[in-house]
This record gives C-alpha cells, sequence and structure tokens, in this order.
C-alpha cells in the first residue's frame, strides 16, 4: 500500500508539475500574443537604430522585430495580406503600394508626418530611409591594377574591366534596381539590355544577391568596383579605408522605405500601440537614421553637403511591382545572353 501510495503522490506531482508548466508556457504565450510583430526588409543599421529609438522611448519589451529579404517579405505581403503575422512593417515603398493595392491592408497613418513632398506617399506609409546607388571604388585594387576611373555605370561594360566588378541580381535585391533604373532611363530598354549583358559577363562570378554584396566584396579587396548603396562609400571613406564613389553620369537614383500599419480588426489595441510605434519612429527616430541614411524627408531636415549627391535623379516612371518585374525580365535576357 505504501509503494502504491508513493507512486500516486509522485504521480500527482508530476502532474502538477505539468500543469504548472503548462500554465507558465500559455502566460509567456499570451505575453509574446501581446507584443507588437514588426516585420522589415530593411539593412542591419536601420534596424538597430529603429529599436534604439523604440527602447528609448518607453516601448522596450513591447515589440518582436523580424527581419526579411525584400523579395521573400514582398512575396508574403502580396500572398498573405491582412492574414500578415506583422502588426506593423518596414519595407520598400513600391511594395507596401503595390500590396495595398491588391490588398487593402494597411490603415491610414493617424499622425502628422510633416513631410518636404506630402505628394509622393500614400496617407497609409511614412517613409523612414532613402537610399542612393553609385559606383564603389577601392582605390588600391584601382591602383595596382592600372584601371581607369569610370564615369558612368555603362563604364562597367568596357573589357577592361573583366574580372573586377561587383553588382546585384535585380532579382534578390532592390539595390541593383538603382542600377536598372539608370540605365533604363538614360539608354532605353534596348541598349539597356545590351549593357547589362556586357556588365555580367565583366562580373562573372560576382553578381550578388545582398545589395551589401558589392561593397563587402570591394572591402576584401575581392573587387576593385562594385555598384552599392553611397551612404555606405561615404561612410567608409570617411572611416579612412580605402573606397572612393563616382556619382555615375546616368545618375544617382533614389529607392525609400516606408512604416506602415497593418489593419486588423481583432485586435484594436495591438493595432493602437503599433500606430504609436510608427509614429514614434518617424518623429524621434529620423536623427538616428540619418546617420547612415543621410537624404532629408522632412520638413526641418538638413542635407549634410558631404552626404549630398552628386546626380539625383527620379524615374520618369512611378515605381511599381509591375515595373519591377518588368526589369527583372529584362536583367534576365541580358543574364541569358
Amino acid at each position: 500500500m505504501r509503494k502504491l501510495m508513493k507512486k500516486v503522490s509522485v504521480g500527482l506531482l508530476a502532474g502538477m508539475m505539468v500543469l504548472a508548466g503548462a500554465a507558465a508556457a500559455g502566460c509567456s504565450s499570451k505575453t509574446a500574443d501581446n507584443k507588437v510583430i514588426i516585420y522589415s526588409n530593411a539593412d542591419d543599421e536601420a534596424v538597430e537604430a529603429m529599436k534604439k529609438t523604440l527602447d528609448g522611448n518607453g516601448y522596450e519589451g513591447k515589440y518582436v522585430f523580424q527581419t526579411f529579404g525584400t523579395s521573400e517579405l514582398g512575396g508574403k505581403l502580396i500572398a498573405e495580406g491582412k492574414k500578415l503575422e506583422a502588426d506593423m512593417i518596414t519595407m520598400s515603398t513600391f511594395y507596401v503600394e503595390s500590396a495595398q493595392e491588391k490588398n487593402k491592408m494597411f490603415k491610414e497613418l493617424t499622425f502628422d508626418r510633416n513631410l518636404q513632398k506630402e505628394e509622393d506617399f500614400e496617407k497609409y506609409e511614412s517613409p523612414i530611409t532613402a537610399q542612393e546607388g553609385t559606383l564603389i571604388l577601392n582605390t588600391k585594387m584601382m591602383k595596382e591594377n592600372k584601371l581607369p576611373q569610370p564615369k558612368s555605370i555603362k563604364d562597367l561594360a568596357k573589357p577592361v574591366y573583366k574580372g573586377y566588378i561587383s553588382v546585384t541580381d535585380v532579382k534578390a535585391s532592390s539595390t541593383a534596381w538603382l542600377l536598372i533604373q539608370g540605365l533604363v532611363s538614360e539608354y532605353g530598354e534596348t541598349e539597356a539590355q545590351s549593357i547589362l549583358r556586357d556588365i555580367y559577363k565583366n562580373a562573372g562570378d560576382h553578381i550578388e544577391d545582398s545589395g551589401s554584396g558589392p561593397i563587402k566584396k570591394v572591402r576584401a579587396g575581392e573587387a576593385a568596383i562594385g555598384f552599392g548603396l553611397r551612404q555606405q562609400a561615404v561612410a567608409d571613406k570617411k572611416d579612412g579605408l580605402p573606397i572612393d564613389y563616382v556619382d555615375p553620369t546616368e545618375g544617382n537614383f533614389t529607392l525609400t522605405e516606408s512604416v506602415a500599419v497593418l489593419n486588423k480588426d481583432n485586435n484594436d489595441e495591438k493595432s493602437k500601440l503599433a500606430m504609436k510605434m510608427a509614429e514614434c519612429i518617424i518623429k524621434e527616430g529620423r536623427s538616428e537614421l540619418m546617420k547612415n541614411y543621410p537624404v532629408p524627408l522632412y520638413n526641418g531636415e538638413k542635407e549634410d553637403k558631404e552626404q549630398k549627391s552628386g546626380n539625383p535623379k527620379v524615374f520618369k516612371e512611378k515605381l511599381t511591382l509591375d515595373l519591377l518585374k518588368a526589369h527583372q525580365d529584362l536583367s534576365e535576357r541580358a543574364m541569358g545572353e
């Protein structure tokens, strides 16, 4: 009997421990459910700036940040719509607008954005960063290999640069779209495809999936020239690295990334909190974001003369998912030639 009672006691104790564990897990899950989920395609520097802003303004522990590649997150936005797990996103503006057109998934922002160009952005989005493309040079490699300094994106197609350049694949990274916009804008689609074909041949194995791939190759001395984000090159040069940059004659084209809040009817409290966090990022976080993304977007922001690009341009057509697809097809044809 004592043995039986002992077994019963052990069983009861074990059962109580399981129940306690389940209760704890349930509590933890509920806590996690109350956190605002943020999906983002932003670079590490932008994510850290946003986290620093939120934590410094009373939101520490009240959100979960998850990052994705642009294509991956864009696919989720289009496919899942309002069913997306996130409560708030930061994403390439053209993807935000395309997703809204298809799924009507974002709320109008309830705060005053105070934008320099209100007409450039819809009521449900507010830009967090603007990113420009440029040619990035490893000055040491350029000198050692006696390479002429390119003046344009088109120059990268010249035979003298074969094996010395690194670019990105537009199917994997939106950074490459800045390069293609420059070529199409300046030369038209037919000549742009021909130029791209020769650029890809010159790049060889250095066609990267990540937008930061080319500058990493240039920093490491694996490529002498890359096409990448201008602010990264400016920062490297300022830090004393053997890096320089050339604003191409075709222009410094720009892509913006914006914040948007999901329109979820089933959890209004989380939606309100997400809206407050979005406002916090815009009103309190821009000074931190501009350390790495210095293009002014809001009234009162000043452009750093050192950071100002030499040839800013805007593509003639509105940037949309359909236009990106057309340029991706152009790029694929160039790769196949």
